[in-house]
């Protein structure tokens, strides 16, 4: 099953932009580098470089988990816009979000499973 019509290429660099956009709005940073994964009913967008100044700071003076607390929360906030984004670029309902961050080395994924589309 595709995911949308369209290249897959496309869909994916659609994907990317939604995620490093979204991430720089909540956060002031986007990411330097995405790849995003389709699956038949996954999409994967691995983000790197995605620490602010302030963040990396906290992170080199030990409180990486207090960086880890403030994602979190960031991504919490950012799932509605990312999962009404994905479901616009894909044609297809977004069943669940799913996010993680780590900050050694600096990394954030977004996983979201899709439902199968209207009329399908």
């Amino acid at each position: 099953m595709a995911v949308t019509e369209g290249s897959t290429s496309s869909r994916q660099q659609e994907l990317n932009d939604l995620v490093a956009r979204t991430f720089h709005r909540f956060t002031g940073r986007g990411a330097t580098r995405t790849r995003c994964v389709l699956g038949e009913d996954t999409v994967l967008v691995v983000l790197e470089d995605t620490l602010t100044k302030g963040e990396r700071v906290l992170v080199e003076r030990g409180r990486s988990e207090d960086v880890r607390r403030l994602r979190a929360s960031y991504q919490e906030v950012m799932r509605e816009d990312l999962v009404a984004g994905v479901g616009a670029i894909t044609g297809r309902p977004v069943l669940a979000c799913l996010s993680a961050t780590q900050v050694e080395p600096d990394y954030a994924a977004e996983v979201f499973v899709l439902g199968e589309a209207s009329g399908a």
